[in-house]
């Protein structure tokens, strides 16, 4: 057996997501994070993905808008169309770092630098350079796409309120790809797994019983 040779399209891998099965599952066992994949139904690594990234402080009030947009409940709208190359692929929402350096660059011609530097800024609520940076923005805005003020500043508000805590997409890619492979492991190879989880959390008794009580819920017992 060599986990980095599994499928990365497994069924009833995501099966077992998709059902909220996921208690032992790195990243995803908490009831939020359950309740977040069983309605939106990952089909893909990518879902796996985006859903690590909204479920943070920064981007949390996008995945009800994230859900119904990939389901088809809802349309896909942007607050600008020079906004869809860059979050069509989050159904129009802002989901990782790089989407926020993305959109910087190209409505407001930041260099790549410069757009980092933003970022950061927002992260820590630098006050001082924040207010800097509306203004640079705001020009940039005009200057490039001729944005009036009241968008660019729509935009800019929504990019400072998703840095607080979002993601940068290859830190969420790295998570969900240890998600997947442990959630693969639990679904075909269940004792082995499950033996491995409890042996690992020996000196912590309460996840050690919800480990155990998972195991008896599943018709795993004792020697068997």
């Amino acid at each position: 057996f060599d986990i980095s040779a599994i499928p990365v399209d497994d069924r009833r891998t995501f099966d077992l997501i998709t059902a909220g099965k996921t208690e032992g599952v790195f990243q995803l066992e908490s009831g939020g994070m359950r309740q977040t994949l069983m309605q939106m139904k990952p089909e893909r690594i990518d879902d796996i993905i985006a859903a690590i990234a909204l479920y943070r402080p920064g981007p949390m009030d996008s995945i009800d808008k994230f859900i119904a947009r990939k389901h088809g409940r809802e349309k896909t709208v942007y607050t600008i169309d020079a906004l869809r190359d860059i979050l069509d692929v989050t159904y129009g929402c802002i989901v990782y770092q790089e989407q926020v350096m993305e959109m910087t660059k190209s409505l407001a011609g930041y260099s790549l630098g410069s757009a980092d530097l933003l970022r950061r800024a927002m992260g820590k609520k630098i006050k001082e350079e924040m207010k800097r940076q509306r203004v640079i923005f705001k020009d940039g805005c005009l200057k490039y796409h001729n944005i009036d003020e009241e968008t660019s500043m729509k935009i800019f508000d929504l990019m400072e309120k998703f840095a607080n805590y979002g993601f940068n997409k290859s830190h969420a890619a790295c998570y969900a790809w240890v998600c997947y492979q442990t959630a693969y492991l639990k679904c075909h190879y269940e004792k082995e797994y499950m033996s491995s989880l409890l042996t690992s959390v020996l000196d912590n008794q309460s996840k050690l019983g919800r480990y155990m009580a998972e195991c008896i819920k599943n018709g795993i017992k004792n020697g068997n």
